[in-house]
């Protein structure tokens, strides 16, 4: 989140850890088994699979591992979201807004606003209430954006 945790040296992976993070960044399975078919096709067992998913979780080399949904289509709602925090209250306002269910990623940035993340909630209407909840804990504004138009960049990154 936003700048605190540690760089994770991409050394640090095995050519077994690679090839899992190449293979797994589209067409992942979807059937019953995903992980167990996953893991047939790069030779390893599911459990293997699940164990380094797992550490690379734990270890930040990885910070999220899931699909990713078009939310709006299911009846919710993304918006983009920034504060104006106080350089020495930064950590602290980090780990209460983390703790929100809706809160997706979150980014430090050189800004008057200077963390920025995402809301996704399951209705419309939960943004305000999200929003809401978030400033009465953090005693800080919360500026909301929403999405203006869409735009699709797949992105795959080699490791």
């Amino acid at each position: 989140m936003a700048g605190e945790r540690p760089a994770v040296a991409i050394d640090t992976l095995d050519e077994c850890d690679r090839r899992i993070i190449n293979a797994l960044q589209g067409d992942f399975p979807l059937s019953d088994e995903p992980y167990r078919e996953a893991a047939e096709s790069l030779g390893l067992s599911e459990t293997e699979l699940l164990a380094r998913l797992k550490r690379m979780l734990d270890e930040r080399v990885l910070t999220r591992f899931g699909p990713m949904f078009q939310i709006e289509r299911m009846g919710g709602r993304f918006v983009l979201a920034a504060m104006q925090v106080p350089e020495a209250d930064f950590n602290r306002v980090a780990d209460l807004v983390n703790s929100f269910p809706e809160v997706a990623h979150n980014y430090r940035r050189e800004h008057a606003f200077n963390m920025w993340f995402v809301l996704a909630t399951e209705k419309p209407e939960g943004i305000a209430d999200a929003v809401a909840r978030i400033e009465a804990a953090t005693g800080i504004g919360v500026a909301a954006f929403p999405k203006e138009r869409e735009y699709f960049v797949e992105m795959k990154l080699d490791a």
